[in-house]
Order: structure tokens, then C-alpha cells, then sequence
């Protein structure tokens, strides 16, 4: 889910145990386990439970497996244990139920915020654009889980949820763009053959770095000659060119990709002068000008005339809610992180990064960055209580571990193969470019939050319309009115969950 660069910002040749996956067992019986071979490392342990609810206005009776899958290498030895959550409808056998693969993002994520916030059997409830508060928090069946379109896995890479190394392996081993994707390649393709899934339609999907995780899968399960063709990317508040990311002298980028999200957090937290309507007719607005104006100013730089910075500097002021003193101070460049301190300081306040609706106090007002984000702290407490108190009571699943909800990750590996040793700025889009030229059903759904700011909405178009990506319409765009997370409104759950059940039926 959540990717800040500043955070951070091959495993060829291993083999998966197969998981315990398809025995039906009693509610808190653990299906057997396959033995691991080294004494020190006790076997994996998976939990099989049974359950029903009503999604999308369906009565659905499932099966729940949660557990570990042992990655080994060559000699049977394990290296890793990867723990996924997998939701079955239970029934007569239907060969064309697609099955879906989600992930977070980080890198270093668990699986919990999509799992407990959007598409799992059941949900956490939130205020909206407030914050979380204290225990207990209501934990609800969730109308919007997908289950009645599709089965669900939910998979923690090595390092994130329960998911960890084994023995005496590192597990940088697993952190790094190309062997992560791979990691989690494998484990598609064996569940896959666990489960007699081979030739049912298949979606692969995640948030934050989850979009780039996919990318990343999708080139390891189309790229090959041994290809796992897929039907469609589910691409959550997408990060794809990192360059937009890289607050470094002389990138402009930056500045043009996050304006449109500025004018949407301007709008929302009325610092628009005779603002418009909708926060899309501004957004519209921005987005020309950023092309357009904006971008020539910038590309410009000591060459912009007197002239020209005077026309600038209104309009900038305009979309962006902030004094035309501090912009032209600024340069004409305004950093999210001064944004987040600028916007409504006369308010004594502080917005998220996550998502911009979201409004805090810092103790030190007089610097750039916030003491933390309020769209964050507003919500960790609550998705860490459900996901433990559902995985170990309603899923019988309670390893003695700590549940890693974000930020055990260290030392990722960001190269990528490509020129100069892959030592240029990452840029996974072309992944997906190929992938659509290749595989003619595949799509491609891109749903973004107009108040995001770790992944704004602008910077995933940019990718997207990039030479190389096809244009005969198999990219879908859909838009919610909220953050990175969009799924906390729930009038944008609902949305959310609408929107994707109809893309996995648009076959």
C-alpha cells in the first residue's frame, strides 16, 4: 500500500512447497503440512475454516485458507515462509470463476489494508477523514468484498504480515522489484496447480507499490516462454515512473505530476477563491495549465522573463491555495512537504500525504516536512487490531509472530534490468506496454484518489500516456473522493468495489 521513496525514498531457481490447500477440514482443525526437511525449520502451518456472508448482494458460503507456503531452493531446503489468506466460494464447481491476487505495497506492506479495508469478507469501520481513535473498533461483514465475482488471495511478501525468512536465509534475498515479483510469480503459478485453477480467468492486483509489484509480476508471468496469461491489472493509487518522485535540483517533473492534486486538496479545504463546482471541473483546469503554462515556466528556469513569472505567479497562487509571496520565494516551486505545512497554517494546521482531507497539529510549525501524517496515524491503530484479531480468531490462524503491518522492510533492491545495469531512475510502466501488445484480452484498471499525494492521480496519467502503452481503450480510469486509501469513505468502498466487480465481469 503506502510508498514514500524517502522510506527507502536472484531468487531464480526456487521451488514452493505446495500449500495444505484443498482438504475441507473442521473449523479450527490445521490441514496437514508437507515436512520441510531440516529439522530446525517446523513445518508450515495452515488453518482451514468455513463461513458465509452476503457480498454484493449475494449470499456466498466460502472457504477460508490461511497459512504458509515454504519457498526452497534446488535441494528441497526451505528458505522462506510467504502466508497468504485465500477466500473460495464453496459449491458446485464453476471452471469460469476467475480468482483474483492482491498485495500492498511499501515495499513492505502487508496485505491488511486491502484485506480489512476493501475486498476481505470482513471490514474495519472508520471515521471518515478522522482519526481512529482507541480499541475496540467495529469489525463488520463487508457487503463490498468481491467474493461474489471472484475467489481471493491475498498474499504477504517475505518480510510483511506473518511472512518471513527461514534458517540462515537473508531476506534481502526476496526484497528487491525483480525478486519479489518473482517470488510472488511462483506462488501464483503453484497455486494455481494446487488449486485447478489453470484455465480460469485470472486478475492480479495491488496498492501503492502493489502497482509496481504488478508490473513487475506481470513481466515475470507473461515475459517468459512459460507464460501465465492474465486478464486483467488491478492497479490501485498507481506508482509506475519513480523520476515523478525524485525531489532532486533540475527534475521538474515533479512539480507539473502533483499540481492537479494540490488544486484538488485546495478546493476541498476552501482555500479557492470563487471555486468551481466540482472539484473535476478544477482539476480539469489544473491539469491544462500544469501541461501547458506551468510547464514551460519551469523547463525555462533562469531564462523565464520578468514577465512571464508575473503571470505565473497568480495562477500558481490560484490552484495551489498558497500566498504568491511564499510561491515566488519558492521559485515557483512548491514541494508537497511545504505544501502540507503551507496550505492552512493560518488554520495552525497540517494535512496527510495519504490523503490530503486529513488535517494535524505539529509541535515544530516552523519546519518543512509535518511531524507525521494525519492520513496515516489516523488509521494504523484500527487496521492492526482487525486484521490480527480476524486472522487469529475468525481464521484460527495464530502463529506466535508479530503481525508486520509496514516498515520491517530495509535495503530494497530498486534496479531493474535495463540501460546502464538498470542504474537509471525506476520506470516500471513499460512492463504493462508490453504486456497489452502481447496479450490482447489483458486489461487494465487504474483507479486513483483526487487527495492523494504518495501516488497523485496526474503522475499515474502521465505514465500511462507515455509512447509504447496502447490506446484502444483497454485502460480504464476511475476516480473516488478521497485519498490513496480510497476505500476509508465508504460512499468510495462502495464505488471502489463496484467499479472493479464490474471489470472482472467485462469479459
Amino acid at each position: 500500500m503506502k510508498f514514500r521513496i524517502a522510506l527507502a525514498l536472484s531468487a531464480a531457481g526456487i521451488m514452493l512447497a505446495a500449500p495444505a490447500i484443498a482438504q475441507d477440514k473442521k473449523t479450527d482443525d490445521k490441514a496437514p503440512a508437507e515436512k520441510s526437511g531440516d529439522p530446525a525449520i517446523p513445518p508450515p502451518v495452515v488453518s482451514v475454516t468455513h463461513h458465509s456472508g452476503t457480498f454484493g448482494g449475494v449470499k456466498i458460503a466460502y472457504k477460508a485458507i490461511a497459512g504458509e507456503t515454504y519457498l526452497k531452493d534446488k535441494d528441497g531446503k526451505p528458505l522462506a515462509a510467504i502466508t497468504s489468506y485465500s477466500y473460495i466460494k464453496e459449491g458446485p464447481v464453476d471452471p469460469n470463476r476467475p480468482v483474483t491476487f492482491l498485495w500492498n505495497g511499501g515495499p513492505g506492506s502487508g496485505s491488511l489494508w486491502l484485506q480489512m479495508g476493501a475486498f476481505g469478507p470482513k471490514r474495519v469501520v472508520l471515521p471518515d477523514a478522522k482519526d481512529d481513535g482507541a480499541p475496540p473498533y467495529r469489525i463488520i461483514d463487508n457487503n463490498a468484498s468481491l467474493l461474489d465475482a471472484t475467489d481471493l488471495v491475498f498474499i504477504d511478501p517475505v518480510g510483511t504480515g506473518f511472512s518471513r525468512a527461514l534458517g540462515k536465509t537473508d531476506p534481502k534475498d526476496y526484497w528487491g522489484i525483480t525478486a519479489d515479483a518473482k517470488s510472488m510469480a511462483r506462488f501464483i503459478r503453484l497455486w494455481l496447480d494446487a488449486n485447478g485453477r489453470w484455465n480460469a480467468p485470472k486478475f492480479i492486483g495491488g496498492e501503492s507499490y502493489g502497482t509496481t509489484r504488478s508490473a513487475a509480476v506481470i513481466n515475470e508471468l507473461e515475459g517468459s516462454y512459460t507464460d501465465v496469461a492474465v486478464n486483467g491489472i488491478i492497479l490501485i493509487s498507481s506508482i509506475m515512473d519513480f523520476s515523478q518522485a525524485a525531489e532532486a535540483p533540475g527534475n521538474e517533473l515533479g512539480y507539473v505530476t502533483n499540481l492537479p492534486s494540490m488544486a484538488a486538496t485546495a478546493w476541498y479545504h476552501n482555500k479557492v477563491p470563487n471555486k468551481p463546482a466540482t472539484v473535476e471541473e478544477f482539476v480539469a483546469e489544473a491539469r491544462a495549465w500544469a501541461i501547458g503554462p506551468y510547464a514551460s515556466a519551469l523547463l525555462k528556469g533562469n531564462n523565464l522573463s520578468a514577465e512571464e513569472r508575473a503571470q505565473i505567479l497568480p495562477q500558481l497562487s490560484r490552484f495551489t491555495g498558497v500566498s504568491q509571496t511564499f510561491l515566488s520565494n519558492a521559485d515557483l516551486r512548491l514541494s508537497p512537504g511545504r505544501f502540507y505545512k503551507e496550505l492552512l497554517r493560518d488554520r495552525g494546521l497540517t494535512i496527510g500525504r495519504l490523503d490530503t482531507r486529513y488535517t494535524g497539529k505539529d509541535y515544530d510549525n516552523a519546519g518543512e516536512e509535518p511531524d507525521n501524517d494525519p492520513s496515516f496515524y489516523g488509521i494504523d491503530g484500527s487496521y492492526t487490531a482487525a486484521m490480527n484479531w480476524w486472522a487469529r480468531e475468525g481464521l484460527k490462524y495464530s502463529p506466535e509472530l508479530v503481525y508486520s503491518s509496514i516498515g520491517a522492510v530495509r535495503d530494497w533492491d530498486w534496479k531493474i534490468p535495463g540501460p546502464r545495469g538498470g542504474s537509471v531512475y525506476v520506470n516500471v510502466a513499460p512492463y504493462i506496454g508490453r504486456a497489452l501488445r502481447e496479450n490482447s484480452g489483458l486489461r487494465v484498471f487504474a483507479g486513483q484518489g483526487y487527495y492523494d499525494f504518495a501516488t497523485p492521480f496526474f503522475g499515474a496519467e502521465y505514465s500511462f500516456s507515455r509512447t509504447g502503452m496502447p490506446t484502444d481503450g483497454r485502460i480504464e480510469w476511475h476516480y473516488y473522493h478521497a485519498g490513496h486509501m480510497m476505500y476509508v469513505r465508504d460512499e468510495d468502498l462502495q464505488k471502489l468495489s463496484n467499479d472493479i466487480r464490474a471489470f472482472i465481469r467485462k469479459r
